[in-house]
């Protein structure tokens, strides 16, 4: 969500991360709750509503980022130049092979 180009329905939110409609609103409502989103009028769909994204919401997904990132530095910090040219082909190749 936080990736999106644009604001999202909670249908596509519940799409995109694969669960149903209802669990996909409730989990929406929750990061309303949290002040992690807040829901707008689709200017194109007065009956359909919009989430998008709040500062703090962007705030917290980028510390998640930053976490993952220095998480993934760690666990390499070991691995000889060879090693993590390996893993970054090996991860390629899956990530081609992977059902879309």
């Amino acid at each position: 969500m936080v990736a999106a180009s644009e604001p999202l329905t909670v249908s596509e939110i519940a799409e995109a991360v694969g669960v149903d409609q209802p669990r996909a609103s409730r989990l929406v409502q929750q990061c309303v709750d949290l002040g992690l989103v807040r829901r707008e009028a689709d200017p194109d769909d007065a009956r359909r509503t919009r989430i998008v994204v709040t500062e703090q919401g962007r705030t917290l997904a980028r510390g998640f980022r930053i976490d993952r990132r220095e998480a993934v530095e760690t666990a390499l910090a070991a691995f000889t130049d060879d090693e993590r040219a390996e893993l970054a082909r090996l991860l390629a190749k899956l990530a081609a092979a992977w059902p879309a």
